[in-house]
């Protein structure tokens, strides 16, 4: 055995888990996973050529959605693990394809989704060729996000308005938790060009985030409305979440990931408080299954917990788990593992792979060929817009090989 990997499985307690046993595990999900998408691929073959695949609808089939969409990204870039984990060469050539359909995004300023749609397919890309014409790529896609910064908010504006479910209240300067996602990609132009603009609008944003969005106790709002004039905070409320003092699961997900990159990328250690403050909430939580895979809201349908008016939330009485959620944290910690002390780190990577061995088991993770070639089951897109409840999403197979590819990398 290793003496990294035995470090790490006595550390974390894992008596029950050995290199053969846990490459065996790796090897049977990656090859697993580049049989979904090859099945995927053979799909995508039958539609239009700038269909980008999403979900799956009531049939089982999978649904697609164009480039302009915030998940584009997330197909491209599971190739590009694919590939990394098989060194299948027909897979590297389909990456590439599917990546370069999303050059036009360079230009897109329309939404802040820039870094889901461009970092995980050119930046997975570059990180993978070195081509150098994806580098500049990714550079003018930064540009483009950063046109959605006002320094009077210190936010990157994440939707152009949002409508609450309260009634007919809009506001025109929403900044989401998801927004945190996306900073990594002005965090690699500011490396790449020197230009500090890059990752002062970065800091900015997420020193914003942390004051206006994270609870005392590190739970998170999803939503928080700014006035453009003077700054300050209008609301806070919920857009995909059960109500707004609730803490949506997949918010808390991308808080618990985001930060921990922002840590990685500026060492600032509030940064790191706050990634563990979140973590360490999302997994002590009383509401959390044991299991790890979370409700989609933690506080859906308990009391002090009202949805608006408009919301289908009111009208929904199964607590659905979310995948997308757990794939996130599972991949988050075990970046995360590696920036606290010891025993914490030990007890992260510990729960990161139990995690991972949850969502391959067959309560989560799809019979081949089934599930729309989706690998996951069971996620949750927005119960309050009334779609996506409980089918695949194509970040959350993002999400799982991307821990995989981590955990893989670990040992």
């Amino acid at each position: 055995m290793k003496p990294l990997l035995q470090i790490i499985i006595a550390a974390a307690g894992l008596t029950a888990f050995t290199l053969s046993t846990e490459k065996d595990f790796l090897s049977s999900n990656t090859s697993y996973a580049h049989q979904q998408l090859n099945h995927m691929l053979t799909e995508t073959a039958t539609r239009d050529s700038l269909a980008f695949p999403r979900t799956m609808d009531s049939a089982g089939r999978m649904t697609t959605t164009s480039m302009y969409d915030w998940t584009p990204g997330f197909f491209p870039g599971s190739l590009w693990y694919s590939y990394e984990q098989t060194k299948d060469p027909a897979i590297y050539q389909q990456a590439i394809r599917w990546t370069e359909k999303l050059e036009p995004l360079k230009d897109f300023t329309q939404h802040h989704d820039l870094g889901f749609m461009m970092y995980c397919s050119y930046g997975n890309a570059y990180r993978i060729t070195g081509n150098k014409a994806y580098r500049d790529i990714l550079i003018q896609g930064a540009r483009s996000l950063s046109t959605r910064y006002n320094p009077v908010t210190g936010s990157i504006k994440s939707w152009n308005a949002f409508k609450s479910w309260h009634g007919e209240q809009k506001y025109f300067y929403p900044v989401i938790i998801d927004n945190l996602m996306n900073l990594e990609l002005l965090f690699f132009a500011a490396k790449e060009t020197g230009d500090t603009s890059f990752r002062h609008v970065a800091v900015s944003h997420a020193l914003q985030a942390m004051k206006n969005q994270i609870r005392p106790d590190y739970s998170s709002y999803h939503v928080v409305c700014y006035d453009t004039l003077t700054g300050k905070v209008l609301a806070r409320e919920t857009a995909q979440g059960y109500a707004d003092n609730s803490t949506w699961s997949r918010g808390q997900a991308w808080g618990i990931y985001g930060f921990t990159m922002i840590y990685r990328e500026t060492k600032d250690p509030r940064f790191l408080k706050t990634a563990t403050g979140m973590a360490d909430w999302f997994l002590n939580n009383k509401n959390l299954p044991a299991d790890k895979v979370p409700y989609w809201d933690f506080n859906a349908m308990q009391k002090g917990y009202t949805p608006g008016v408009r919301s289908y939330a009111n009208k929904v009485t199964t607590k659905y788990r979310d995948v997308s959620a757990a794939a996130i944290v599972a991949s988050a910690l075990f970046e995360l593992s590696d920036y606290v002390a010891p025993a914490k780190g030990a007890q992260y990577r510990k729960t990161a792979i139990s995690m991972l061995h949850t969502l391959a088991g067959p309560a989560y993770r799809a019979p081949e060929g089934q599930n729309g070639n989706f690998m996951l089951m069971h996620s949750v897109g927005s119960i309050p817009h009334h779609t996506e409840i409980d089918v695949p999403l194509v970040y959350a197979d993002y999400y799982f090989m991307e821990a995989l590819q981590r955990y893989q990398s670990s040992l």
